[in-house]
C-alpha cells in the first residue's frame, strides 16, 4: 500500500486524530543509512511522529523534530514540509547509524535504551517570522511517548501517540502510527473511551502487517466516534540539499581553511547528513571560493 496520511476530527466528542503509513518511507531511509535494524525503529519513528506533527502545516511551515541523548545512538532527526497542498515530504536520520543492543525485556527493539537520558526540540518554522522552538526532558526514550509527553506539557494538549517500525536485517515491514489529540471541552465519556481503546489497540506494526491502511489504524484508535472532514496526503521520502547549500558552507570555513584544504587534498567531500548524497570539489572550485569569500564584505 503506498505512504498516505489521513487527519480527520469528531467535533461533537473534541477529538482530532491523524494516522499514517510510512512503511515506503522507512525502507527508503533505512537503504540511503544502511541503518541496523534498532537504528531504523528510532529513525522510523521519529520521521513518523514528524509526519503526524506536520499534518497541519501550510505553505512553507516546516517542523523539525530532533531527540539528543547520552545513549549510544546520540541523537535521532526528524524533518517535515509540504511539497504541494497534497504531498508531505519526510527525511530522518541518525548520529550513529549502526547502533546495536540487545532486545528489551519485551523482547523489543530497546530505543529507550539507544537513546538515554536527554531532551527532545521541536522546531517550528514559519513562512514568515522567526521559529518557534520548544526544548522538554525525554519522557522515556521510546520516542511515541516522548512526542505525547510534549504536546501535553509544552502545548497543554492532552494526546495519545502510537508509532511502531517492524524491521530486519533485510528491510521494513511495516511502519507507522497514529495520533489522537483531545481538544478543550472534549466530551469525558469519548475521552475515557478512546483511553481504554488505546491501552487495548494491537501494537500499529501489528494491523499494519494484517493489511490496515491509515484509515484502519484511525478506526483502530477511534472505534465507533463519528469522524468527519477527512484530508489524504502522500508521504513521500525528501531531502532539500543543493550544491549552492554546500558551497555556502564551505564558505562559512573562511578563505584561509579553504586554501588550505585546496593545497592539502586533492578532492574535498561534503555528505548531505539526511540524504547521504555525495558532493565533490576539485582543488581549483575550493580556491575559486576562498577568493570568494576573501572578496567579500568584512573579510581581511
Amino acid at each position: 500500500m503506498p505512504d498516505l496520511l489521513i487527519s480527520a476530527a469528531a467535533p461533537e466528542a473534541g477529538i482530532v486524530v491523524v494516522a499514517a503509513i510510512t512503511t515506503d518511507v522507512v525502507t527508503e531511509i533505512q537503504a540511503r543509512h544502511d541503518l541496523s535494524p534498532l537504528a531504523t525503529a528510532a529513525v522510523g519513528r521519529i520521521t513518523t511522529g514528524t509526519a503526524l506533527f506536520a499534518s497541519g502545516l501550510k505553505g512553507r511551515e516546516r517542523i523539525t523534530l530532533q531527540i539528543g541523548g547520552d545513549g549510544p545512538i546520540g541523537s535521532v532527526t526528524g524533518d517535515a514540509w509540504l511539497l504541494d497542498s497534497q504531498t508531505i515530504a519526510t527525511r530522518g536520520y541518525a548520529k550513529n547509524p549502526f547502533v546495536d543492543l540487545p532486545l528489551n525485556e519485551r523482547g523489543k527493539f530497546d530505543v529507550a535504551g539507544a537513546v538515554g537520558s536527554g531532551s527532545l526540540q521541536v522546531t517550528k518554522s514559519y513562512e514568515v517570522g522567526q521559529p518557534y522552538v520548544g526544548v522538554v526532558p525525554l519522557y522515556s526514550g521510546e520516542i511515541a511517548e516522548d512526542l505525547a509527553s510534549y504536546l501535553s506539557s509544552s502545548e497543554q494538549i492532552p494526546s495519545v501517540v502510537a508509532l511502531g517500525v517492524l524491521a530486519n536485517p533485510d528491510g521494513v515491514r511495516a511502519a507507522g502510527g497514529v495520533l489522537a489529540q483531545i481538544l478543550p471541552g472534549a466530551d469525558e465519556k469519548a475521552v475515557a473511551m478512546l483511553e481504554t481503546r488505546a491501552l487495548a489497540m494491537p501494537p500499529v506494526t501489528t494491523l499494519i502487517s494484517d493489511g490496515a491502511d491509515a484509515h484502519a489504524l484511525l478506526h483502530a484508535l477511534t472505534g465507533g466516534l463519528e469522524l468527519r472532514s477527512h484530508r489524504t496526503m502522500e508521504l513521500r521520502f525528501a531531502c532539500t540539499c543543493t550544491r549552492e547549500k554546500v558551497e555556502a558552507a564551505l564558505l562559512g570555513m573562511g578563505s584561509d581553511e579553504l586554501h588550505r584544504l585546496a593545497a592539502e587534498r586533492p578532492e574535498t567531500e561534503a555528505t548531505c547528513e539526511f540524504c547521504k548524497k555525495l558532493y565533490v570539489f576539485t582543488p581549483d572550485e575550493v580556491r575559486a571560493l576562498a577568493d570568494e569569500r576573501r572578496s567579500a564584505p568584512g573579510e581581511s
